[in-house]
């Protein structure tokens, strides 16, 4: 039996075509493949650019998971984003929680 995870459209870069694709089957070995163990910490993030998304039909803009970080962690929260996904929000943040790649924007 095959139990290997069917995955979504992918575009060249490796993100989701479809962020409706996404499920945390598709997180997680999409970080795996980032050599990212996922913690709650990361789940958090995860969540909330999830819920972000399905309130404004994009990708939250980095300042806007720092912020939330900042509610829950305190002052730390910048460094704590860049602590979870080391290459980067947009690399691996946004790709693990199913976003399209971002274009254009701020990393923080």
């Amino acid at each position: 039996m095959d139990t290997r995870l069917q995955l979504p459209e992918i575009d060249g870069e490796g993100y989701v075509v479809d962020p409706l694709d996404w499920s945390e089957e598709l997180a997680e070995e999409f970080a795996r493949r980032e050599n990212i163990q996922l913690s709650e910490d990361h789940w958090d993030v995860v969540r909330f650019m999830r819920d972000y998304f399905e309130e404004h039909q994009v990708a939250p803009d980095a300042r806007y998971v720092i912020k939330h970080l900042t509610q829950r962690l305190g002052s730390e929260s910048r460094n704590k984003l860049f602590e979870l996904f080391p290459y980067g929000y947009v690399q691996q943040a946004c790709k693990i929680a199913g976003m399209k790649r971002p274009r254009g924007w701020s990393t923080g």
